[in-house]
């Protein structure tokens, strides 16, 4: 097997970006999970998985599929809906058009808990990831990461509802006077 790259090591910018990038990738995970933990007792996942079944149709979503949105196994997601379950957020039954698939759906209880915690979340996300950067930096990190999903996987990453009406933590724009979905997006 031949290197096709000029070193085998990393160096100079290279280097740089991607202990940038590293650094990043194992801060912001705990730096979501906290406010969400000491709050609401989630974990940032959790909040993904709530989040994701408020936006589907009838709060219901196939097991398969949630794990799909939230890039999980279904294993770690069966034991984060059993605990989401056992607090009366998520309710789980069989799928009526395919007996051996389990459907996961938010209760009212999940609901009111995903509407409690969306402001909490949202003011995380933006004073960790938004608050910082400029409308052209964030316009080139939709790009990148666009570029690094694609990278990795050739389908595509999950993306925001386009929302008929304004879902937990939207906000109507004053300047356009349209509804923006500001609810940050599934682990």
């Amino acid at each position: 097997m031949t290197d096709t790259h000029p070193s085998a090591v990393l160096t100079g910018e290279d280097l740089e970006t991607w202990a940038g990038l590293a650094t990043v990738l194992e801060w912001l995970p705990p730096a979501l999970d906290a406010p969400l933990g000491h709050n609401f007792g989630l974990t940032h996942f959790e909040y993904g998985i709530l989040y994701a079944l408020e936006g589907a149709p009838d709060r219901t979503l196939r097991m398969s599929d949630l794990a799909g949105f939230a890039n999980s196994s279904l294993s770690r997601l069966s034991r984060a809906v059993s605990r989401l379950q056992s607090r009366g957020f998520v309710d789980r039954s069989p799928d009526p058009k395919d007996g051996r698939s389990t459907r996961a759906t938010l209760t009212d209880a999940g609901q009111e808990m995903i509407h409690e915690a969306t402001p909490r979340h949202v003011a995380s996300v933006r004073r960790l990831v938004l608050d910082p950067l400029t409308v052209a930096q964030k316009r080139q990190l939709r790009e990148i990461t666009v570029r690094i999903q694609q990278a990795i996987r050739a389908q595509d990453g999950w993306r925001p509802p386009q929302a008929t009406h304004p879902p937990a933590g939207s906000v109507i724009d004053s300047d356009s006077s349209s509804t923006v979905d500001r609810r940050p997006t599934v682990d």
